[in-house]
């Protein structure tokens, strides 16, 4: 080869092998950008995928006809600045494709609304830098290879070189770059690397230097601009947002509470009220389990929360039942922080970094009451919904103890997610009654081995010494119904939540449907939006 630098095969295997790492990471990317609008469900991560796979076949394919056709390696390099530019654009732009995408759907489509919207915001956002990348492989074989005897080496090798790259392109922004920087950042940081690699082979051969120089401004106006935005764009009352290893954090502050929410699409996560321990939601009827469970008439009586969040649920018995022992479980130390900063979470209430079902299964403590509230709108842990995980749970209480679990997602339809948690539950559960929470999609149950559980709740309301408590059992209580079990049993072989989930979105969404249909003939994206 006259150029030098592609007469220095290190050079060209390092295009491969970083190309090969820029996908990948770009797939990490990618389910961060769209969990907190779509959710970090399987389904998500199907369709990323799916959508990634397309584009690397596709350019594949074209990558080695295009090569055949015009071997100069100015295309290749071409493209991979091109491929680097639209990733570093992806922070910029990528989230008002989401919105437009998600916004155009709710006013166009009737079902699998989540799925479409992610289905083609994939496709516009990732395809094509992907799709050149793909091509970098059947381009560099053709580069490499002078004869058939080293053909299958050459091959081997860029192979290698590929694989290791997509391993390192897989781990660096799970565990280095996207916790330590964030999603933004990590989409500039890889874009980067390729865009150097274009970069260098252009100086070398002293040629397009005008566009070289282009290049690089843009990338350094997508990196700066991209990384001022929000996920939640739209919102000007944020106090934080960031993200952890699992999670997008979000917390708002309004002149009535504080929220956190994991997404910023649909769905709250925890609520502090001001002025008032009660906050009108979901944790005020889970105040009954301790009731229920006899709990204020036994020694040292326990709580368990399995899945913390933002300690709502833990502040309030921790001031109704200042007798209780509270414990929490949380998978993520970046909620437990927010609990701590921003919703004052006492300190003497521990919680223990881990998931919810490993933490009962090395534990052997029993409990007066165990609160399940794992399920995130459609990212429900499928071991945390069968009929092995509230077995566990079973396994954990006290002789009258009682477990509420908190299911997010009302639906009047047969065989919704809610009918298949709630036959689960009384599958284990001898005694369950459902209580659905007035105003919102949430509905409480109550499960236990204890045939009086109802009457001792309203024994156990009569005892209550704060007025506005008191008032608050007595006026949910006549909510109450108990559960007629039908046979929807999930299990941990077999546990559709996400389709199951989805469904019930779907269902919500159409519910409301007209409404933002409405709301968007007169004020457009924005006004769906904020109505969010």
């Amino acid at each position: 080869m006259k150029n030098n630098i592609l007469g220095n095969s290190y050079y060209l295997y390092m295009t491969e092998f970083f190309s090969g790492m820029a996908v990948m990471a770009v797939e990490i990317g990618a389910a961060r950008l769209l969990a907190p609008y779509f959710s970090s469900s399987q389904i998500i991560w199907t369709i990323i995928i799916g959508t990634i796979m397309i584009a690397m076949a596709l350019g594949n394919y074209l990558g080695g006809k295009w090569a055949d056709k015009n071997p100069d390696p100015a295309f290749l390099y071409r493209n991979i600045v091109i491929a680097s530019l639209w990733i570093a654009a992806i922070p910029l732009f990528g989230k008002y494709v989401i919105i437009a995408i998600t916004g155009a759907l709710i006013v166009a489509v009737d079902t699998h609304l989540l799925i479409w919207a992610s289905f083609l915001a994939c496709m516009i956002i990732f395809v094509y830098p992907l799709f050149l990348l793909g091509t970098v492989t059947p381009s560099l074989a053709r580069y490499i290879v002078r004869s058939l005897d080293d053909s299958g080496r050459i091959v081997g090798t860029l192979g290698a070189f590929n694989t290791v790259g997509s391993i390192l392109g897989t781990f660096l922004p799970t565990f280095v770059t996207i916790p330590a920087a964030g999603t933004s950042l990590s989409f500039l940081i890889f874009s980067g690397i390729l865009l150097f690699i274009g970069i260098l082979y252009f100086i070398s051969e002293r040629k397009h230097i005008v566009p070289v120089l282009l290049a690089l401004i843009f990338f350094v106006l997508f990196g700066y601009f991209g990384n001022k935005n929000n996920f939640a764009f739209w919102e000007k009352n944020l106090v934080y947002e960031g993200e952890s290893v699992y999670n997008y954090l979000q917390v708002k502050e309004t002149a009535k509470e504080m929220i956190f929410s994991t997404n910023v699409m649909f769905g709250v996560q925890s609520v502090k009220a001001k002025g008032t321990d009660l906050t009108g939601m979901y944790y005020d009827y889970a105040l009954a389990a301790p009731l229920m469970s006899r709990g204020l008439q036994s020694e040292n009586p326990s709580m368990l929360i399995l899945g913390m969040g933002a300690g709502t649920y833990a502040s309030q018995c921790s001031r109704y039942f200042p007798d209780f022992q509270i414990e929490g479980v949380e998978i993520d130390p970046s909620i437990v922080d927010i609990s701590r900063k921003y919703f004052d979470l006492p300190e003497d209430i521990p919680v223990s970094i881990y998931d919810g079902r490993a933490y009962l299964a090395g534990n052997i403590k029993k409990y007066d009451v165990i609160m399940v509230d794992a399920y995130q709108d459609i990212t429900i842990p499928f071991q945390m919904s069968s009929a092995e995980f509230f077995r566990l749970v079973k396994s954990h209480l006290k002789e009258k103890g009682v477990m509420v679990v908190n299911m997010n997602m009302q639906s009047s339809e047969k065989g919704n997610i809610n009918e298949y948690l709630a036959d689960t539950v009384a599958s284990v559960f001898p005694d369950v009654w459902a209580a659905d929470v007035k105003g919102m999609t949430n509905r409480e149950l109550f499960a236990s081995a204890n045939p009086n559980m109802m009457k001792d709740f309203i024994n156990g309301t009569e005892s209550i010494k704060d007025e506005e408590l008191k008032r608050f059992m007595k006026e949910i209580s006549i909510g109450f119904s108990p559960y007629r079990a039908g046979n929807h049993i999930l299990t941990d072989d077999k546990a559709p939540v996400e389709l199951l989930g989805m469904k019930t979105i779907d269902s919500l969404i159409q519910n409301q449907i007209e409404g933002y249909r409405e709301l968007f003939k007169k004020e457009g994206f924005r006004g769906i939006m904020e109505s969010t």
